[in-house]
């Protein structure tokens, strides 16, 4: 199924985690998931695609056994097919994520996740998007989220 020009529902829900362990990670067709899927793909992922290029998803919706799997946060927006973790071709997390800011895009959250990816996600429809601005980074086998977009070093560090 087609959620946007160019994002599919199949990458949505495409997890090698969730194979590996051999957890269904599929979703009901017209579900609250999909419609949030869609919205997502509309909103924030086609409008990156469009500006920046080729987008990959490398983690969109997790079931609950998927979440709980990876380690997710109970609240995970990806639970409910609010949120995406891609990387952008040519475009390092920390400038996808200064774009994504000078556009205004209407995100809920965005996440520099320790120079490796960025995490957008977009508010449930009956909330006002909060355009919350983190950078996450592991200090002492913890991770660590700190207010604002910053640049990390090569030992991870802001």
């Amino acid at each position: 199924m087609q959620l946007s020009k160019n994002f599919q529902l199949a990458e949505m829900l495409r997890s090698q985690t969730a194979a590996r362990l051999g957890i269904d990670n599929g979703i009901e067709p017209g579900s609250t998931v999909q419609v949030n899927l869609q919205a997502l793909s509309e909103r924030l992922l086609q409008p990156i695609r469009d500006g920046l290029g080729p987008v990959h998803v490398t983690s969109g919706y997790r079931c609950p056994a998927l979440n709980k799997a990876i380690g997710g946060s109970k609240a995970s927006a990806h639970s409910y097919g609010r949120a995406a973790d891609i990387v952008v071709t040519g475009h390092s997390p920390h400038a996808v994520c200064a774009w994504v800011m000078r556009e205004l895009l209407p995100f809920d959250q965005l996440i520099h996740e320790f120079g490796q990816w960025t995490h957008i996600a977009i508010a449930p429809e009956e909330n006002k998007a909060r355009r919350e601005i983190l950078t996450a980074t592991r200090q002492d086998g913890k991770t660590v989220y700190q207010p604002g977009l910053h640049r990390i070093d090569d030992t991870g560090r802001v």
